[in-house]
C-alpha cells in the first residue's frame, strides 16, 4: 500500500467488494463516521447493497462493473476471502486497495497460507500438500488421522474432509475432484481462539484482546471476550503470532488470525481471514471503536487507536437452523422475551430466506461482570434453543 496515498476524510466514497453481512456492518460505520458507500455484488438484494448508498449489481470480473465501482468510491476493500484477488488488482491502479490483491491471493490458497507461516516462524499444525497422486502416496502415516482440505474456496468447515487411513483419503481426494489439497494431522485441541489486528498504511497496528471461540460443525457458535478468557501467556504468543502474520504480508487492513490451543498448551496457527470476522461481532457493542470501524480507518488512511473494550461479552451465532427448528416453515424465533433480557444486543443481517447453516444475525450479550454475562449468555440459549454457550 502506498504509505503517500491521501486521507480521505468523511464525505468520500468508500467501496467495498461484496455484499453479505460483512459488508452491510461495515457500510454501516462508514455512513456512521459521514462516508458515502458503494457495495459491488451479484446479488441485486445483497444485505449489504440494500442498505448502501450505491449498489453495483455486477460479477466481481466484469469489467463494467468494477469500471463503475472505480468512478463512484475513492478507495475499495473487500468483505469476504473468496473476492478474485484479480477484481482487487484491477481497481488498484486508480485507488487505494486494502487490503492488496496479493495478500488476498495468498489467504484464497491454503498451499501458500501455510507457506506464509512457516516462512513468519508461526507453527501450524503437521501438514502435507497434495497436488497429483504421487504426493498422496508419499504422505506419511503420521498424519493420520487427518482433516483433508481443499485448498481453494473452503471456510467454515466448507471443502474438508476428516480421514483416519490411507483408504479413506485417497477416496476423499477423489469426492473432491482431485484438485490441489491440504492434509493436516489432527491435533489434541483444547480449545480455538483469535486475534483481530488493524493494520495502517505507515505499518503501524492496534489490535483487540484475543478472544475464545467455540465451533460446532466447523461453524463459529459461541465467542468469549473478557481479560482472563484465555492464559496471559497464551494470549501474548496469539497476538505476536497474529502481528508477525500481518507485518510479513505488508498488510493494510482488519485482518483475523484463528488459532488452536492445544492440550499441552501449544499453540497452532489455524488460518487467517483478510477482513473482519465473525468472532470480532461482540467489538460492536463491547468496545469503543468495533472492528468494523478500524476497516474504515484503514481504507480511509484515518489515525487508528487502540480499542478500549468496555464490557464483558459473548457472542452467540444466529442460523437459519433456529428458524427452520419447527419444520420447513420458517419460524420467527422469540426475539421478545430474548430481548427482554438485560445487555442483550441484537444483529440481524437483512437475509430474507433462513437456511440450514446460513449465518443470519448473531446476539451480542454484554454486562459489568463475567458472571452476569455468562448467566444471560445461558439464558438468551436456552430460549432459543441453542446448547450452553459454555
Amino acid at each position: 500500500m502506498n504509505e503517500g496515498a491521501p486521507i480521505l476524510l468523511p464525505g468520500a466514497t468508500l467501496g467495498v467488494l461484496g455484499g453479505g453481512q460483512l459488508g452491510r456492518m461495515f457500510v454501516h460505520a462508514a455512513q456512521e463516521m459521514g462516508y458515502f458507500t458503494a457495495v459491488l455484488d451479484p446479488d441485486a438484494d445483497s444485505p449489504a447493497g440494500r442498505v448502501s448508498h450505491h449498489h453495483v449489481h455486477a460479477d466481481y470480473l466484469d469489467g463494467d462493473g468494477l469500471a463503475r465501482l472505480s468512478n463512484l468510491a475513492d478507495a475499495v476493500t473487500t468483505e469476504f476471502e473468496n473476492v478474485p484477488a484479480d477484481a482487487l488488482a484491477s481497481l488498484a491502479g486508480d485507488h487505494p486497495v486494502s487490503p492488496a490483491a496479493e495478500a488476498v491471493a495468498i489467504v484464497q490458497d491454503r498451499i501458500r497460507e501455510k507457506g506464509h507461516f512457516v516462512r513468519c516462524g508461526v507453527p501450524c499444525a503437521p501438514y502435507a500438500v497434495i497436488e497429483k497422486r504421487d504426493h498422496l502416496a508419499a504422505v506419511s502415516a503420521d498424519l493420520l488421522p487427518g482433516i483433508l482440505k481443499t485448498a481453494r474456496l473452503g471456510y467454515d468447515g466448507k471443502g474438508q474432509q476428516r480421514v483416519s487411513s490411507k483408504a479413506e483419503l485417497d477416496a476423499a481426494w477423489q469426492a473432491v475432484g482431485e484438485v490441489p489439497c491440504v492434509l493436516e494431522k489432527m491435533l489434541d485441541l483444547a480449545y480455538e481462539c483469535s486475534v483481530i489486528v488493524a493494520r495502517g498504511r505507515d505499518g503501524r497496528d492496534v489490535h483487540f484482546a484475543p478472544q475464545r471461540n467455540l465451533h460446532r460443525d466447523g461453524i463459529l457458535a459461541v465467542t468469549q471476550a473478557w481479560p482472563g478468557c484465555m492464559p496471559a501467556d497464551i494470549a501474548q504468543r496469539a497476538l505476536d503470532a497474529a502481528r508477525a502474520i500481518a507485518q510479513g504480508l505488508d498488510y493494510v487492513g482488519v485482518l483475523c488470525v484463528e488459532f488452536f490451543v492445544l492440550a499441552d498448551g501449544a499453540l497452532v496457527v489455524n488460518e487467517m481471514a483478510p477482513r473482519p470476522h465473525n468472532s470480532g461481532h461482540y467489538t460492536l457493542d463491547a468496545c469503543d471503536i468495533s472492528q468494523f470501524e478500524l476497516q474504515v480507518r484503514t481504507m480511509a488512511g484515518l489515525p487508528l487507536t487502540v480499542p478500549r473494550q468496555h464490557s464483558a461479552a459473548i457472542m452467540l451465532n444466529l442460523l437459519g437452523d433456529l428458524w427452520l427448528a419447527q419444520g420447513a416453515n420458517p419460524v420467527e424465533p422469540p426475539w421478545r422475551d430474548v430481548l427482554a433480557l438485560p445487555g442483550t444486543h441484537l444483529h440481524l443481517y437483512g437475509k430474507v430466506e433462513p437456511r440450514a447453516g446460513r449465518k443470519m444475525g448473531h446476539l451480542n450479550i454484554t454486562g459489568a461482570s463475567v458472571e452476569t454475562v455468562q448467566a444471560v449468555a445461558a439464558q438468551a440459549a436456552a430460549l432459543l434453543g441453542l446448547p450452553a454457550p459454555l
